[in-house]
């Protein structure tokens, strides 16, 4: 009976675990160490409530304060409204799949946060566009500057913008594009119970990456070489000529701006690049890149919804001045939404 018992647990021992053991066709599971398991979730805890407390002073900065309501900073408040839903409901749960490499939250649940994590993404590179075109405007045509990027012109494009996010985000999940071509590779060899992953086709790849990254990112940084090359010209005549005048005042602060938010677009292309190339290679080589090393990708683009608040406190005193407003409970004060800030 002793030896039986033993085989008995030898077998045990050598099943590998699963996130539901009771159920055919579980999702394997990679238990980590409980210290490991803290560390995690005290981490990926702490980057949630920066992004989301960050991302909420930016919104309610920019709708409190009246001298912050351009079209500039319409731009700003969308993509940190994009960052916020990050932060608040995209990480949470990524953070328990990411942890207890398993999901318990149910199969709808999953399609629902898969689509919004593709779709706030989405919506932070289409702002992200929207926003060099505006500062390429501000910049290179000041003169069509206040004709061509109205308020509502400005909104309009927002609402595109989101639009757009919205259809792929959810259109790609819920109807089935992204495994469209691979159907039964996915439903073979990727679908189990527990899990929770983007899985993408070929075809649905090219076309995802190519449409949502590659192809506004190569936008964007065309517009800002072009902005760069123009300002360094101003800059030279303006030395040059030393002539100082308001119009001059005027586009040494749209200058500014414009490499704050340059900044913005630079951190964003680094740390969601891998993202999308590992988003790209995968299919093509027979989706062997480890679910680990999926994961960490993923999390290094989520810190780019982190790291947006900090480069705007950095580089503007005016909203470290409307934080600091903010924080201190003055905006409860009567008029303090007219404010001056700079």
């Amino acid at each position: 009976m002793g030896h039986k018992s033993i085989l008995n647990q030898s077998v045990i021992l050598e099943t590998p675990p699963l996130c539901y053991a009771s159920l055919t066709g579980s999702c394997l599971k990679t238990v980590y160490p409980n210290e490991v398991q803290s560390v995690l979730y005290a981490l990926f805890g702490i980057v949630a409530l920066l992004t989301f407390l960050g991302n909420l002073l930016v919104i309610i900065t920019i709708i409190h304060f009246k001298q912050l309501h351009t079209p500039t900073n319409y731009l700003i408040l969308s993509l940190a409204v994009a960052d916020l839903f990050i932060g608040g409901i995209v990480m949470p749960p990524s953070m328990l799949r990411s942890v207890e490499t398993c999901w318990y939250l149910g199969n709808t649940f999953c399609k629902i946060h898969t689509s919004l994590d593709v779709t706030m993404s989405t919506a932070s590179i289409l702002n992200l566009c929207i926003i060099s075109v505006d500062r390429y405007y501000a910049v290179c045509h000041p003169l069509l500057y206040h004709t061509n990027m109205t308020t509502n012109i400005t909104l309009l494009m927002i609402i595109i913008c989101w639009t757009l996010s919205v259809f792929v985000g959810f259109g790609m999940i819920f109807l089935e594009l992204g495994i469209l071509g691979a159907e039964e590779f996915y439903y073979s060899n990727i679908a189990c119970e527990g899990g929770c992953v983007l899985f993408l086709s070929k075809t649905a790849s090219s076309v995802f990456t190519l449409l949502c990254f590659y192809m506004p990112a190569i936008v964007m940084m065309s517009l800002y070489l072009k902005i760069f090359h123009i300002a360094q010209r101003q800059a030279c005549l303006i030395q040059n000529t030393q002539i100082i005048s308001h119009q001059h005042t005027v586009r040494k602060t749209e200058l500014k701006a414009t490499k704050t938010l340059a900044i913005v677009i630079g951190v964003f292309l680094v740390v969601w690049t891998p993202f999308f190339i590992r988003a790209l290679i995968d299919p093509f080589i027979g989706h062997v890149i480890p679910p680990v090393l999926f994961d960490f990708f993923t999390w290094v683009g989520y810190v780019n919804s982190t790291c947006n608040p900090i480069v705007y406190a950095f580089f503007y005193s005016w909203f470290r001045k409307s934080f600091h407003i903010i924080l201190m409970g003055k905006i409860f004060q009567s008029n303090s939404s007219r404010i001056k800030l700079f």
